[in-house]
């Protein structure tokens, strides 16, 4: 299935938003932000799907896709557009459920993982973390330009880049292969989100020209 476009997925982390998460999101889609996944893993089940539910109308106006990390089950009782996996998930027994229409990610930190993929299942990975991230602080050792690159070539399927993103790294960080970057603190921390979501996209844009 094709990725949304531009290649930029913005994670949600309410704990670290400055501004209301509702807000944040409808300022990075006016932005031009086209993906957003859900990631509130801390709510239970039912509070999770109210969550989605409020912020899926605010997505479909810009023609965006909204997923959920989680499992399959959750994303199905929520209506969202997909669902992206932990590490050492089942995506087969995800694909199962939601059919071929919804996305399906996994997270992915080694090129082992990354040759383990089948895209006849898998829609995107996300790697990382591909450098030292306020978000994460200690999550595993950094990936780096090297790692991404390997990771890229071993993965069947598009590869985005997650931790430490900013504007000074997107151009180094798709130079080595990733199709598209996956951002979190940095725009959820934001004063401006749309702003911040902005100066990310422009630099998405201008690396593929």
């Amino acid at each position: 299935m094709k990725l949304p476009d531009p290649p930029l997925l913005l994670v949600t982390d309410r704990h670290q938003a400055r501004l209301p998460l509702a807000e944040v999101v409808t300022a990075a889609l006016v932005a031009g932000c086209r993906w957003v996944s859900v990631r509130e893993k801390d709510l239970s089940a039912d509070d999770q799907i109210a969550l989605v539910r409020t912020l899926l109308p605010t997505a479909r106006r810009h023609g965006a896709r909204l997923t959920v990390h989680g499992d399959a089950a959750l994303a199905k009782a929520c209506g969202a557009d997909g669902v992206h996996l932990a590490a050492g998930s089942d995506p087969a027994r995800s694909r199962a459920l939601l059919g071929a229409d919804k996305l399906i990610g996994v997270s992915i930190h080694t090129v082992t993982e990354a040759e383990a993929i089948d895209p006849g299942t898998v829609d995107y990975a996300i790697a990382g973390p591909a450098f030292e991230t306020a978000s994460k602080p200690g999550y595993g050792p950094e990936i780096g330009r090297r790692g991404l690159a390997e990771i890229a070539r071993a993965a069947r399927v598009p590869v985005l880049a997650i931790g430490g993103i900013n504007v000074a790294r997107v151009a180094e960080v798709l130079a080595a292969g990733p199709a598209g970057v996956a951002v979190m603190g940095g725009v959820m921390r934001a004063t401006d989100p749309g702003q911040a979501m902005k100066a990310l996209l422009a630099t998405v844009a201008g690396t593929r020209r």
